[in-house]
C-alpha cells in the first residue's frame, strides 16, 4: 500500500508534465506535417528519363494526393518537366597522407511547370548537399552510407517540389 502512493504522485506527475508539454507545443504553432493539397487535378510529369527513381518517388506523391497523371501534355492542367537529375560527388577534403577525409554529395534538378497560358515555375535548379566522412578501411559501410544519402536527398527535392507546386497558383495569381 505504501509502495502505492509513492507510485501515484509520480505517474500523475508525469502527465501532468505530458499535458503541459503538448499545450505547449500546440500553442506555439507546432503541428505535423500534413497532406499538401495540390491546386490541379490532373499533371502530365515529363521527363528524359523516366524510370529513375525521382520520377517514380514523384508519380506515388502524385498519387497520394488524388492527383491524375495523364498520358499527354494536352490532356493535363499542369505540365512538370524534369529537364535533367544530377548526382554528383566532390573530394572536400584530404588527410595528410593524402588519402579522401570528406566527400560532398550534390543532388541537382532542373525543371519547370507550366500550363498552356503560362510558365507557373519557369525553369530553375533546384540543389541539395549532403557532407559525409569517408574510410578507406570502411569501404562497403561508406557505399552504403553515400546511397542513403542520395535516397534521403531524393526524397527531399520530391518534398521540395510538391512544396513549390502546392503554392503556385495561389502565389501567381
Amino acid at each position: 500500500m505504501l509502495l502505492l502512493r509513492k507510485i501515484h504522485p509520480r505517474i500523475s506527475l508525469q502527465w501532468i508534465t505530458l499535458l503541459i508539454a503538448t499545450l505547449l507545443l500546440g500553442a506555439c504553432g507546432f503541428h505535423l506535417r500534413g497532406q499538401l493539397s495540390m491546386p490541379f487535378d490532373t499533371i502530365y510529369l515529363k521527363s528524359a528519363s523516366p524510370g529513375t527513381p525521382l520520377i517514380i518517388e514523384l508519380r506515388r506523391n502524385f498519387e497520394a494526393r488524388h492527383v491524375k497523371l495523364v498520358n499527354a501534355a494536352d490532356e493535363a492542367e499542369l505540365v512538370l518537366d524534369i529537364v535533367s537529375e544530377t548526382p554528383d560527388k566532390l573530394v572536400l577534403t584530404l588527410g595528410a597522407d593524402g588519402r579522401v577525409n570528406e566527400f560532398r554529395l550534390f543532388y541537382r534538378v532542373s525543371l519547370r511547370a507550366y500550363d498552356s497560358q503560362r510558365d507557373w515555375i519557369p525553369a530553375e535548379d533546384i540543389s541539395l548537399r549532403r557532407d559525409f566522412s569517408y574510410d578507406d578501411s570502411l569501404v562497403l559501410a561508406k557505399e552504403a552510407e553515400e546511397s542513403l544519402l542520395y535516397q534521403s536527398m531524393r526524397s527531399d527535392m520530391v518534398q521540395q517540389i510538391m512544396n513549390r507546386l502546392s503554392r503556385i497558383k495561389s502565389q501567381n495569381n
